[in-house]
């Protein structure tokens, strides 16, 4: 099954809390903060890669840590050059993107960086025999080649706005990769690269431990090892945490609160576009009906689940464009408050009427479905029993059910799921792959098998315009017909909330999508931190 963010894997929690705990306790990071003088820095997170390779879609956006690409972005999320000297130039036509690279850059095992790195890179990527979920980003590439060692041409089949946003993707080196199956090559979980740190080991399920390069172009890193933990369980990385054992972890809002008033630590509440919402799949007999999806979006209370919920720390959403975005279109937001009373009228008005339990019924068939969510993501369970609480004022029954993401994979097209998508960077990122009816139940990319010829013709005209106002026109576009179909009930927007140690210095929060496991979180500048 094809995924759309196949790099992350899904820890599921099969014991109770004290047994997890006395398990963490025996896998904890064997070098803890501040055994080293500082030197090691210890994180944690809920996601684990499945493999560390930017071809099979880790770290594409960049703050990939191990990986660089011709461009990276700064604090401001702004493109600056990375292994390319400048930015790269694009021709008056849009068609050609010329890339130089900077002179001596060196891969991890001491071999020179050159452009034919690069085009194997972005080849292995365009080769259908290569389980990349990233072909689709680069479908506009017709060729990539290296006329020279420092120089990198790419020839697109039509002008692509965005085009340079593409590639943060981390570049691999050909000579270690040439001739082997991607798909199962030993690089994905030995890798090597040219950023701050190369891999020392990973322990499955456990650990990741980053060592400083110490020939990094962008000067060595501040600390000489970074362990990245995986820990599923929120609350077992809150408790670690409170243990010790890590300098930052991310935690959900309510979690993370906990912290706010010991002075031995400090709360980070990041600015994301990172929403939460319900898919609706088209599958669904109740949820194929437009009238019950519509009634859902009115009746939810987005306001109680940001200030509840999330503890402040989030803005309801009603879209997947956020609101800091230049394509937001602000005529798709509502009421914040929910409004029941509209939601019941308009299913009264769709035939879907009271039964005697309460649970509305129409030719025979109640208003009833099933809401999936992983069982080890809090905020998801607490986000799912408000929609649920939600639905009853209307007569719509919901069944939550927190399953592993194994067991809720093959159930997406038939039940809904509570979910999390969302980029700072353009409204093409995501949103094509998420909503475009060629994705149609392909995994994770439209699981709901959504379908609407305005929604597709707005997003591909949105890619394939350079000019800004029409492409604005176009997501706007995209945005109100998503809006008045409803395949997806949004929520919230979310702020990341992380927790570090208060001596934790050099921590530079920026924008953040939703991916944010080792890669694009708080630390995607972990090469400066140091401890007071």
């Amino acid at each position: 099954m094809i995924r759309l963010r196949p790099t992350l894997h899904r820890l599921a929690v099969t014991t109770a809390a004290a047994a997890l705990l006395a398990l963490a306790a025996c896998s904890a990071p064997t070098d803890p903060a501040g055994t080293s003088g500082g030197s090691t820095l210890v994180v944690a997170t809920a996601d684990e890669p499945d493999a560390l390779n930017p071809v099979l879609n880790y770290g594409v956006d960049g703050a990939a840590l191990v990986f660089d690409g011709l461009v990276a972005r700064d604090a401001d999320n702004t493109l600056i050059p990375a292994l390319a000297r400048e930015l790269p130039a694009v021709s008056a036509d849009g068609r050609t993107v010329t890339a130089t690279l900077r002179d001596g850059v060196l891969f991890h095992d001491g071999s020179t960086l050159t452009a034919q790195d690069v085009v194997f890179t972005y080849q292995a990527v365009l080769d259908p025999k290569v389980d990349s979920t990233l072909r689709s980003d680069l479908d506009m590439v017709e060729s990539v080649s290296a006329p020279d060692p420092a120089t990198v041409v790419f020839r697109l089949r039509h002008p692509y706005a965005p085009f340079l946003q593409r590639l943060t993707l981390g570049v691999v080196p050909a000579a270690l990769l040439h001739g082997q199956d991607l798909n199962k090559a030993e690089f994905n979980r030995k890798p090597v690269g040219t950023g701050p740190y190369r891999v020392e080991s990973w322990t499955p399920g456990d650990r990741l431990v980053l060592t400083a390069n110490e020939r990094y172009f962008g000067g060595r890193p501040a600390n000489n090892r970074v362990v990245v933990a995986f820990v599923a369980d929120d609350n077992v990385r809150a408790q670690r945490m409170r243990a010790g054992e890590f300098d930052a972890t991310e935690l959900p809002p309510k979690l993370a609160a906990g912290f706010g008033s010991d002075d031995a630590y400090r709360v980070e509440r990041v600015p994301t576009a990172d929403y939460r919402g319900v898919m609706l799949p088209m599958g669904n007999p109740v949820l194929a009906d437009a009238a019950v999806r519509r009634a859902l979006h009115l009746t939810v209370d987005r306001a109680a689940m940001v200030n509840g919920i999330l503890g402040g720390a989030g803005d309801p959403a009603f879209g997947p464009v956020p609101p800091t975005s230049e394509f937001a279109d602000p005529s798709i937001a509502g009421s914040p408050t929910g409004d029941p009373a509209a939601a019941s009228a308009l299913l009264d008005a769709a035939g879907w009427k009271p039964g005697p339990d309460g649970v509305r019924v129409k030719d025979g068939r109640p208003a009833r479905f099933t809401l999936m969510y992983p069982a080890s993501d809090t905020l998801r369970k607490d986000l799912a029993l408000a929609v649920t609480a939600d639905a009853k004022k209307i007569g719509v029954a919901v069944t939550p059910e927190g399953l592993t993401w194994d067991a809720i994979d093959p159930r997406m097209k038939s039940d809904a799921l509570l979910m999390g998508y969302g980029t700072p960077y353009d409204p093409d990122f995501v949103s094509y792959k998420l909503f475009g009816s060629r994705f149609a139940g392909q995994g994770y990319f439209n699981p709901g098998s959504y379908r609407s010829p305005i929604v597709d013709q707005a997003l591909q005209s949105g890619r394939d315009q350079a000019d800004p106002a029409a492409r604005r026109a176009a997501y706007a576009q995209f945005q109100k017909q998503l809006a008045a179909d409803v395949p997806w009930l949004f929520l919230t927007y979310l702020r990341h909330t992380y927790v570090l140690k208060a001596g934790i210095q050099g921590v530079t929060p920026r924008v953040e999508p939703h991916e944010h496991g080792v890669a694009n979180s708080l630390w995607w500048n972990i090469h400066t931190w140091t401890r007071s």
